[in-house]
C-alpha cells in the first residue's frame, strides 16, 4: 500500500491564502506512483474539511461552493490514532474517511507555524514533516529567535522589543530606549507575523509611534530593529534535521520599495498570486564565493541552533558599507516550500517532498526509542500518598 500523505494547509492566519498557494504546489509535486496525498483544508474559522476539490487551486474563488463539495472532517485527541472522521456520521458505512501515514503541515503564520498545529500532531504521535512544538515556536517569535541567535554567536542586528501593553503605559520611555539603543531609521514588526504583515520603516519619533501603533493591531509583542540602509537581501534554504542539513543556493529578492513587501513576496507583478516562486529574484545570488559561505554556513548554523527540522528558509541582511552579514529571520514553513530554490540546486520539487516524508518518518523512530513514561505504578507500591490529607 501507499503511504497516505495528509497535506493540511489555510488555517486562521493572516497568511491564509499564501499557504493555500503553497500546499497546492506542494501536492501537485507529490509523486502519486509512490503516495496517496489527502488535503486537509482549515478554514479561517478553524474547520477542518477534506475532498479532492481541494486540490484545485481554481475553486478557493469561492469558498462556500468549495466547501460544499467536500467534507467537514476533525481527528481524536488520542495517541496513535491517525484517523479521519467524518463530522456528519453517516446511518452505514464507516465513520472513517481514511488513515493518515504522515502529515505535512504547510500552514504559514499564526496558528500553524508557531507551534501550535505542531502540538497537536505531538500528542497524537502523528509523524510529520518539519520543525517540531518548541523549534517552531522559536523561530516564528522574532524576539526568541534573535535572543538563541544572540547567545550561539549568530549575528543579528540590534533590536528592542516591548508588549503592546507596555506600549500604551510606557510609551515615552519606550521611544526613548528606541533612540538611544538605535536611533533612526529603524524597521517595526510584530513578532510573531510573517510575509511582511505589519511591517513598516519609521525615520522619526511620529512615524515610530504610528508604525508600532500598526504593528501592535497584529500581535502583543513588538519588535523594533535598527535598519541597514544600505542593504542586499539574501535567502538560504536548508533541508535535513538540526544533526544532518544541506543548504541551497542562495537568492536575491528584488523589491519594489524600502521593505520587501508581500505584494513584492507573493504577487510577482501579476494580478494572481502564485506563491514565492512568482517573486522576482535572483538566483543563484551574484556574490563572491567566500561570502556565499558565509551566508551558507549563518544558514546552517540558524537552522541548527533552533533545532529544525524539514525544510526552512533564512532570510540574511547584507550591509553593502562593510558587507557584514545579519541573520534577519528563519521561516520554518517557507512560501512555497522554497522548492525553487531546491530545484536550481539540483532536487526536483518531487524528490523534495520525498525527502520530507522520510525525514518525518526517520524523526518518528528516532523519538520512539525515548523514555517518555514509566510502566512501574507508584500507587500500587503505596507511594505518593503521604502529601494527600483525608
Amino acid at each position: 500500500m501507499k503511504t497516505n500523505i495528509g497535506v493540511f494547509f489555510g488555517g486562521r492566519s493572516t497568511e491564509h491564502e499564501i499557504s493555500v498557494i503553497s500546499a497546492s504546489q506542494a501536492m501537485h509535486a507529490i509523486n502519486r506512483d509512490k503516495f496517496d496525498v489527502t488535503p486537509i483544508y482549515i478554514t479561517k474559522q478553524g474547520k477542518w474539511y477534506t475532498g479532492p476539490a481541494l486540490l484545485d487551486v481554481a475553486n478557493y474563488r469561492n469558498i462556500p461552493a468549495l466547501l460544499a463539495k467536500c467534507e467537514e472532517v476533525y481527528m481524536e485527541p488520542s495517541y496513535g490514532d491517525y484517523n479521519l472522521y467524518r463530522k456528519k456520521k453517516k446511518m452505514f458505512g464507516s465513520p472513517v474517511v481514511t488513515t493518515l501515514d504522515v502529515a505535512i503541515p504547510v500552514l504559514h503564520g499564526s496558528n500553524g507555524e508557531d507551534g501550535t498545529f505542531e502540538g497537536i500532531l505531538d500528542s497524537i504521535g502523528l509523524p510529520y514533516a518539519g520543525c517540531n512544538t518548541l523549534a517552531s515556536a522559536n523561530g516564528m517569535d522574532k524576539i526568541t529567535m534573535k535572543m538563541i541567535l544572540q547567545a550561539c554567536d549568530v549575528p543579528v542586528v540590534p533590536y528592542v522589543w516591548f508588549t503592546d501593553k507596555q506600549w500604551f503605559s510606557q510609551r515615552d520611555a519606550l521611544i526613548e530606549r528606541v533612540e538611544s539603543k538605535l536611533g533612526y531609521p529603524v524597521i517595526v514588526k510584530p513578532a510573531n507575523l510573517g510575509s511582511s504583515v505589519g511591517i513598516g520603516r519609521a525615520a522619526n519619533r511620529e512615524q515610530l509611534e504610528a508604525k508600532v501603533n500598526e504593528a501592535e493591531k497584529y500581535s502583543s509583542r513588538i519588535i523594533v530593529e535598527h535598519m541597514v540602509e544600505d542593504l542586499q537581501e539574501i535567502n538560504c534554504s536548508v533541508l535535513g534535521d538540526c544533526d544532518e542539513y544541506q543548504m541551497s543556493v542562495l537568492e536575491e529578492p528584488i523589491k519594489s520599495g524600502e521593505i520587501l513587501s508581500y505584494e513584492d513576496k507573493y504577487m510577482g507583478g501579476t494580478k494572481g498570486a502564485k506563491g514565492m516562486q512568482a517573486a522576482q529574484k535572483r538566483i543563484p545570488a551574484d556574490l563572491p564565493e567566500d561570502e556565499t559561505k558565509r551566508i551558507q554556513f549563518l544558514a546552517g548554523e540558524t537552522f541548527r541552533v533552533l533545532s529544525c527540522h524539514g525544510v526552512s528558509r533564512v532570510d540574511v541582511i547584507v550591509d553593502r558599507k562593510d558587507r557584514n552579514v545579519y541573520v534577519n529571520e528563519i521561516n520554518t514553513i517557507p512560501g512555497s516550500l522554497s522548492f525553487y530554490l531546491w530545484e536550481a540546486s539540483g532536487i526536483p520539487f518531487d524528490k523534495l517532498m520525498e525527502r520530507l516524508v522520510q525525514l518525518a518518518l526517520k524523526r518518528n523512530r528516532d523519538l520512539s526509542k525515548k523514555t517518555v513514561s514509566y510502566d512501574q505504578n507508584i500507587f500500587s507500591l503505596g507511594g505518593g500518598l503521604k502529601g494527600i490529607k483525608k
